[in-house]
């Protein structure tokens, strides 16, 4: 298994990509930002992804987005193939991304927003800090990629301030002094309940 920076070689894995994180969505009965598999080769093109293989079988894949203007940058669409979820494959990605983002754009602050535990979790472990949507990048084109999630609605009636996904911020102007303290998951369990009995309480009404 080799977990490395992506390149237009690998552009042939754009489309079972795309494929496999639509499936993972509607398996957890999640909203996800779909995004196609242009788009997904642009970002290889411009090594701006990371993709697991083993050997010439997908694995895995995260991709770097940039917005306003380069101030922040997003580790997206982080998915591992059903046949090798469960041993640590998705962390190997989360931590090469997050590397590469690092390296590549040492100046921008790194964002996340997910509804998936496991994700918080791993943010959290490499000192990301849960933040309000406000903190995030204001950059219009950002927002709009939620249009197709089935949580939208959720979003535009809170004005962007919130939605069920959790908004984390790695920001390197702010480094930590000592090792990042570790968010326990039960805290993010109680942060998911709070915002689906919020919200989706009142779409039942």
């Amino acid at each position: 298994m080799k977990v490395i920076i992506a390149d237009k070689s690998h552009i042939k894995y754009a489309e079972i990509i795309c494929e496999t994180i639509a499936e993972s969505a509607a398996v957890r009965g999640t909203g996800i930002a779909r995004r196609t598999p242009e788009y997904i080769a642009t970002k290889m093109e411009n090594q701006n992804a990371v993709i697991a293989l083993d050997g010439d079988k997908f694995a895995g894949f995260c991709y770097i987005e940039r917005w306003g203007h380069g101030k922040f940058v997003a580790n997206s669409g982080l998915i591992v193939h059903p046949d090798y979820r469960g041993g640590g494959l998705a962390k190997k990605i989360k931590h090469k991304v997050f590397e590469h983002s690092r390296t590549k754009f040492p100046d921008a602050k790194v964002f996340s927003i997910t509804t998936g535990l496991a994700v918080m979790k791993m943010n959290s472990d490499l000192g990301y800090k849960p933040v309000t949507f406000s903190e995030l990048t204001d950059d219009p084109t950002f927002w709009d990629g939620c249009q197709t999630c089935k949580n939208y609605d959720v979003l535009t009636r809170t004005n962007r301030k919130m939605c069920l996904c959790t908004g984390m911020l790695y920001d390197p102007t702010k480094p930590e002094k000592k090792e990042p303290k570790k968010i326990k998951e039960k805290v993010f369990n109680r942060l998911k309940h709070i915002k689906e009995t919020m919200f989706l309480k009142k779409d039942k009404k």
